[in-house]
C-alpha cells in the first residue's frame, strides 16, 4: 500500500460553494470567461472555454489554461466555483494547497464583480472544499483521510487567528471518488477577510515540467 505523503501530492483543486446563483448562472459564465481570456485576467496562460451545461450533473462552463481550469461546477449537488491545478508547482504542501485556494476565492470575487452577475450571485466563503486530483498519492483512504486531515488541521492553526475562527473538517464522497475535504469555518468577524488573510502568501513558482 502506497503511504500518503503530502509534500509529494500535486494536482491540488480548491471550490469555493456558491451561496445564491441566478437561474441562468452557467450561460451567464460563458461570455464573461471568453472576455478573461481577451484580458488576460488570471495568472494563467488562459486557452478556451469548454461548456458542459447541458449535463445536469457535474462540471457546468470550464475555463481553460494551461496551468489549471478554473469552472463554475455543480459536482456532487454542491454548485461553486472551482480551481484545479494541472500542472506541477514549486513548493510545500502547504504553499500548493494555499496557492490553490488562493485562486479559487480570487476568481470568485472577480466574479461576483462582472455585470452579469452583480447582485446575483455569492459565495460562501466560509464554506470550501479541497479535492486531491491524484489517486495514488491521496487515494480516498482511513489512512490518507488522517494524514491529510492533520496537515489541514496543522496549517489551519498556524494560518488563521484562534480568536477569530474554528473550523471543521468533514471527508467527502465515497472510496472510489477523488478524496475530497470540506472545510466549514465559522468566523463571526466575517470568513472573506479571515479567508484573505490565510491565502495571503507569495505564489510558488511553476516547475518547468508538467
Amino acid at each position: 500500500m502506497t503511504t500518503c505523503v503530502p509534500d509529494r501530492i500535486q494536482h491540488i483543486g480548491a471550490k469555493v460553494l456558491a451561496a445564491t446563483f441566478p437561474p441562468d448562472w452557467l450561460a451567464l459564465a460563458i461570455p464573461v470567461f471568453h472576455r478573461w481570456i481577451q484580458q488576460e485576467a488570471c495568472e494563467e496562460l488562459l486557452i478556451d472555454v469548454a461548456d458542459y451545461a447541458h449535463l445536469p450533473v457535474g462540471p457546468g462552463v470550464i475555463l481553460v489554461a494551461h496551468e489549471a481550469n478554473y469552472g463554475l461546477d455543480r459536482t456532487h449537488g454542491r454548485p461553486g466555483l472551482v480551481y484545479q491545478r494541472k500542472t506541477v508547482l514549486e513548493g510545500s504542501f502547504e504553499t500548493r494547497l494555499l496557492y490553490s485556494v488562493r485562486q479559487a476565492f480570487r476568481a470568485a470575487r472577480r466574479l461576483m464583480a462582472e455585470p452579469e452577475y452583480q447582485g446575483k450571485l455569492s459565495f460562501d466563503f466560509a464554506a470550501w472544499e479541497i479535492v486531491f486530483n491524484d489517486r495514488l498519492l491521496a487515494p480516498n483512504t482511513e489512512q490518507a483521510w488522517s494524514i491529510i486531515s492533520q496537515e489541514l488541521d496543522r496549517i489551519l492553526k498556524s494560518r488563521l487567528p484562534l480568536d477569530s475562527a474554528t473550523w471543521r473538517l468533514e471527508r467527502l464522497g465515497e472510496p472510489r471518488d477523488l478524496l475530497r475535504v470540506a472545510v466549514h469555518l465559522e468566523c463571526p468577524a466575517g470568513a472573506e477577510q479571515i479567508v484573505e488573510d490565510l491565502i495571503a502568501s507569495s505564489a510558488p513558482r511553476a516547475h518547468a515540467a508538467d
